[in-house]
């Protein structure tokens, strides 16, 4: 099975096994079921885990919101989704995740590669398993988020003036 298509299923399955539902519908084989995903009018993005996780898989919506292609996305480290102010706070969310298996309703600032903010609410992070029940990424699942100002100057942070 090609690499991208049995990272979709080690998420499909690790979400089923955390939450004992599905985060899509299943049927189909599994080119139909990562199909799907990607379509899905939500955010799925995950990462390896590494000692400093890349991303590694983005959904549709998840690339539309973070301003990336997918060639963009399998290049940049995950903590560089948020701002350096709120990195400590994501890593610490990360870490409660990997110690619980799952987290329901985080909420949490994020930063597009533009540097548009946005506020990420009722997001699910779960490890994802391999296939020997193993940690091998995480993964998080959103439907909710809503713009937030540049920063508290009213500049992007990643220009400077």
């Amino acid at each position: 099975m090609p690499p991208l298509l049995a990272w979709t299923q080690l998420l499909l399955n690790s979400y089923r096994y955390w939450t004992g539902k599905d985060l899509i519908d299943r049927e189909g084989t599994p080119f139909v079921q990562s199909t799907r995903l990607f379509f899905v009018p939500f955010v799925v993005v995950s990462h390896d885990n590494q000692p400093d996780p890349h991303l590694n898989y983005g959904n549709q919506c998840a690339l539309a919101l973070w301003e990336m292609e997918w060639e963009d996305l399998q290049h940049t480290p995950s903590r560089l989704t948020a701002e350096p102010m709120n990195q400590a706070e994501r890593a610490h969310m990360l870490q409660q995740a990997a110690n619980q298996g799952i987290i329901t309703d985080y909420r949490g600032i994020r930063i597009a590669r533009s540097g548009r903010r946005f506020l990420v609410e009722h997001a699910t992070v779960w490890n994802v398993l391999d296939q020997t029940s193993t940690p091998c990424g995480q993964a998080a699942m959103f439907s909710t988020w809503s713009p937030l100002p540049l920063n508290e100057t009213g500049r992007d942070p990643h220009c400077k003036q």
